[in-house]
């Protein structure tokens, strides 16, 4: 039997055996396309220098199934369907290979949430796939994971966000001022909930970091994603393992669709609850 595992490229998983969707991040006649070989950090500078309008494109159906592949059981994730389409054309492609093949199985989370807590759901796919779970037991606990997990993020900026009418404009106005940097989350919905402000990095970190326990982190699983930002993710990690030595934590780098919306020195973290 052959399995796979999906999810659209805002996931920041780095070494791991599964098929990534790309989105689009778009600037007038410039489009990049978020697979491995863009180079986030070129990206940001060009579009700080792009005068016109920026914005993002998902995964097509067509994309998504060209990923279910020939596979019999197919496990994915997505981006929130709050702020995309990436997860309806995931679950469109879905229906249709399923009915073009009726003894094939396919299941796509909406994460209500996006880069490293879907790194994380991933990993648990991984987990329950190995143990030998069937399509349906597979289904219940990712779904029951899922609910445990949480995303949180300092922004610097959150221009594109409020551009792109992620966010309202007067929240994006607070960022950026002074060195004020926002602490927002994922909430319950999907979307982006505005949390504290800080000035300087330093304090900001300290906010995320008391802000993780706030929301039930005592200790297990982390996924910190930067966006050219190295040196506070490593700040970051080292103030967690200080308090909590043994948990499972590791450093990546956002994608694309993550670095084009969190920019310069943004910081997201996936962890569980």
């Amino acid at each position: 039997m052959k399995i796979k595992l999906v999810a659209d490229s805002s996931a920041t998983v780095a070494d791991m055996d599964y098929t990534s969707v790309p989105l689009k991040i778009i600037a007038g006649e410039r489009e990049y396309t978020d697979d491995e070989n863009l180079d986030v950090a070129g990206m940001l500078k060009e579009l700080k220098e792009h005068k016109g309008k920026s914005g993002t494109a998902c995964p097509s159906v067509g994309d998504w199934l060209e990923a279910f592949g020939d596979a019999d059981l197919v496990y994915g994730v997505a981006i929130t369907s709050n702020l995309s389409g990436s997860y309806n054309a995931a679950a469109i492609a879905a229906e249709e290979y399923m009915e073009t093949h009726p003894d094939r199985r396919v299941f796509i989370l909406d994460s209500l949430s996006t880069g490293p807590e879907m790194e994380l759901i991933l990993e648990k796919y991984r987990e329950l796939i190995l143990a030998g779970k069937n399509f349906d037991t597979v289904c219940a606990e990712i779904k029951a994971y899922a609910a445990k997990t949480n995303l949180l993020f300092s922004l610097e900026s959150l221009e594109m966000l409020a551009k792109n009418g992620r966010v309202s404009p007067v929240v994006a106005a607070a960022a950026g001022i002074l060195g004020i940097r926002v602490i927002a989350r994922a909430s319950d919905e999907g979307t982006i909930q505005q949390m504290h402000k800080a000035r300087g990095e330093k304090k900001a970190l300290q906010q995320l970091f008391a802000s993780m326990k706030d929301r039930g982190f005592k200790g297990g699983k982390v996924r910190i994603a930067h966006t050219c930002n190295p040196d506070a993710a490593k700040s970051l990690a080292a103030m967690i393992k200080e308090q909590f030595a043994s948990c499972d934590l590791t450093v990546g780098i956002n994608r694309g669709l993550c670095g084009f919306y969190s920019e310069m020195g943004g910081l997201l973290v996936g962890f569980e609850s």
